[in-house]
């Protein structure tokens, strides 16, 4: 049990358009939404910031889910992971191996090099204290512009922000995205940690 309670989709009824477009992409309102609607200005933000973040942009779709699921990774939120890895491959249309590959990303035959920078730099990025260098840029600029690197930290910085909320508050995991990474991160240590009671 989450240590704040959710509120009911019912009790939020200000945020039902959102609601249904995050219900179209993940099939489902997430928890961690419902216990933030406890503020409503606060939900108001995340859900902006989320749009916008996550809206196409210069960087592929697949790539920012990526993105968000190897920072979740580098900072511990076992919530976050198996909501982007559930999202990367139930939505965005990425083969579950990948998504599991991204465990090994430097060796797997799955990533390009471009995506090879994105996710080394959001490994590190993830990692407290940040472990970005100036060759991780060096690198990026090889395969993104000034525009995609600000979308990408973007991205990082978005889901530290969820990470950090959702393991204070260990935020319940919903069904489908439990039994994603039951299926699929566990065999490369997922566990879901507080997030299961």
């Amino acid at each position: 049990m989450s240590r704040v309670s959710e509120l009911s989709q019912e009790e939020l009824k200000e945020f039902e358009p959102f609601f249904k477009i995050v219900e179209q992409v993940l099939g489902f309102v997430p928890n961690d939404f419902l216990i933030m609607g406890r503020n409503p200005a606060l939900l108001r933000a995340v859900s902006e910031l989320t749009s916008v973040i996550l809206a196409p942009g210069k960087l592929p779709e697949d790539l920012k889910w990526l993105i968000a699921h190897v920072t979740s990774r580098a900072q511990g939120c076992r919530y976050c992971q198996a909501h982007t890895g559930y999202v990367t491959t139930n939505t965005k249309g990425v083969p579950p191996e990948k998504v599991e590959a991204s465990w090994e990303l430097e060796t797997s035959p799955l990533f390009s090099e471009a995506e090879r920078a994105a996710l080394r730099m959001s490994l590190a990025a993830g990692c407290v204290p940040s472990a970005v260098t100036d060759e991780h840029f060096e690198e990026l600029r090889k395969y993104f512009d000034d525009d995609a690197i600000v979308e990408m930290v973007g991205i990082i910085s978005t889901f530290g922000f969820l990470t950090r909320w959702n393991m204070t508050l260990a935020v319940d995991l919903e069904p489908k995205p439990l039994m994603f990474a039951k299926e699929h991160l566990a065999p490369h240590g997922w566990e879901p940690s507080v997030h299961v009671r």
